[in-house]
């Protein structure tokens, strides 16, 4: 099942996502058969101010183990998370069944 991540950094933590984002990254890697895509969200000016992924798992249950588990989650960086179920209907601009 597909599950959709959209996690918004805490105010003025610019600094805290950049100080983790080698660990963030290296994990990502370490996860990378559950992961179908994902990237920062920008703001304004075009700094990172976010994340969205949307992972493959057996569950939400599955799915939260591994947010918790991120570099970014462990430091703090997100002020609030939603993760929701999610099916793909476009991708690469072919409608999906």
């Amino acid at each position: 099942m597909q599950f959709v991540l959209v996690a918004h950094d805490r105010k003025d933590s610019l600094a805290l996502r950049k100080q983790v984002r080698p660990d963030h990254l290296a994990y990502l890697d370490s996860i990378k058969s559950s992961i179908l895509y994902g990237g920062p969200m920008l703001d304004a000016e075009g700094n990172p101010c976010g994340s969205m992924i949307v992972y493959e798992a057996a569950d939400r249950a599955a799915v939260e183990a591994l947010v918790a588990n991120d570099p970014y989650s462990k430091a703090g960086l997100f002020g609030a998370v939603e993760i929701n179920g999610f099916r793909t209907v476009l991708r690469d601009g072919t409608l999906t069944p």
